[in-house]
């Protein structure tokens, strides 16, 4: 992003064009609950900063994720928009989101690249005329999500100075959700776009401190927008850029607080990272991310939850339950914590009840009653069922041996 702070927005926050998320409300900050983890009210701000549970997937009725490699159908329409600047283009060949010339540019060499910081005029209406965003100045990295899909897709095939007109389908805009108050669920969005500028973005090496947590803390905002949105994907793609922001090596001293503030956004990103790669059942990557939370701070009650809920998913509850209970002993008043170490204690000793059985009838099943008190400690089931296991292979290892020396003879 440039260093000129934050993107510029009209009216509130959160409008159309941008396709940045809204300012938390108390609807969408009690994000923290149900099954993943609950924020109690005196972490609240803490909550609005690192998510962790939304309705399932199923439940949301996301579209689905637009597909990543649609360079090829994009380069397949150039050449026709600028012979014709009349002529629609179907941008992806679906007819869900076209592009139409109304003011030429300077030519297809002008055109900015994905990684760039673009400037743009965006003006956004819905079906029956109604403007929802007016921006005389949008700047946005192009490629990295920052902004709508469609605007994504459709700005790096417009040519500087041109001015098109976009007209997008609800799946490549707010979808199924919609944006309250202004943008219906499945609404299609009508963009005129005019593109002012593109430049490299700045080098990540010659940023401040400063400029770099403001970065990166705008790729997780976006990142939580997404994951607001239930897409998950895109959500871990803009954690992942801010990581790489904070992770870049410096030219430049930070100070002390700087560090500090680093590492903070650092550890959200992670968190809210491990809580996107759960709710895609990638536990492996959920359980790195946990763990380098963890690194930085052992006492980190979200990082300790989710990885006790990883864990637990994957079976492992002797594992789990000391984690949780780790967790519930810096916080003995969360609920959450309480059910969840409950749900687990129960199902390992229903596991445990489980294996008990399985060897009592793979050993045989002997009545107490009918061995002699005084060799109690000597019956053959009270050896450990793996020296058990071991003598018994051994022994019908032996047999098998003299069996083939027997035959050779």
């Amino acid at each position: 992003m440039a260093s000129s702070g934050e993107e510029p927005r009209s009216g509130s926050p959160g409008r159309a064009g941008t396709g940045t998320e809204p300012a938390p409300t108390a609807d969408t900050a009690q994000l923290d609950t149900a099954e993943d983890f609950e924020v109690l009210e005196e972490e609240e701000e803490e909550e609005e900063e690192d998510l962790s549970e939304l309705p399932p997937l199923e439940d949301v009725g996301r579209p689905p994720a637009l597909p990543r490699g649609d360079a090829q159908p994009l380069e397949r329409g150039r050449g026709d928009a600028a012979e014709d600047p009349q002529e629609w283009l179907d941008v992806l060949g679906s007819g869900l989101l076209k592009k139409k010339t109304l003011v030429p540019g300077q030519g297809v060499d002008t055109r900015p690249r994905k990684g760039q910081d673009v400037t743009i005029r965006l003006k956004a209406t819905l079906e029956d005329g109604s403007v929802v965003e007016e921006n005389p100045a949008l700047t946005f990295t192009l490629g990295d999500c920052d902004v709508l899909q469609a605007l994504d897709l459709c700005v790096q095939l417009l040519e500087m100075g041109e001015t098109a007109l976009i007209v997008s389908d609800a799946k490549y805009c707010y979808g199924a959700q919609g944006r309250s108050p202004d943008v219906p669920p499945n609404a299609a969005l009508t963009l005129e776009v005019e593109l002012l500028a593109a430049r490299d973005a700045p080098d990540l090496e010659l940023l401040s401190g400063k400029e770099k947590v403001e970065l990166a803390n705008r790729k997780r905002e976006r990142g939580n927008f997404f994951y607001q949105q239930a897409d998950y994907v895109l959500a871990i793609n803009s954690y992942d850029i801010a990581l790489k922001v904070i992770s870049s090596s410096s030219k430049v001293d930070f100070s002390p607080d700087e560090e500090a503030e680093l590492l903070d956004v650092k550890v959200k990103c992670l968190n809210n990272l491990a809580a996107s790669q759960l709710k895609l059942d990638h536990y492996e990557a959920a359980l790195k991310s946990c763990n380098l939370v963890l690194e930085h701070q052992p006492g980190n009650i979200k990082a300790l939850f989710r990885k006790g809920k990883v864990l637990a998913q994957q079976g492992e509850y002797r594992e789990a339950i000391p984690i949780l209970k780790a967790a519930l002993k810096l916080e003995p008043s969360n609920k959450t914590i309480h059910a969840e170490l409950s749900k687990l204690v129960k199902k390992h000793a229903d596991q445990k009840n489980v294996e008990t059985e399985m060897y009592r009838k793979m050993l045989g099943n002997p009545s107490a009653a009918g061995a002699p008190g005084k060799c109690k400690d000597k019956l053959p089931w009270s050896i450990p069922w793996k020296w058990l296991f071991g003598a018994t292979a051994i022994a019908l290892g032996g047999v098998a041996l003299s069996v083939v020396i027997a035959a050779r003879n």
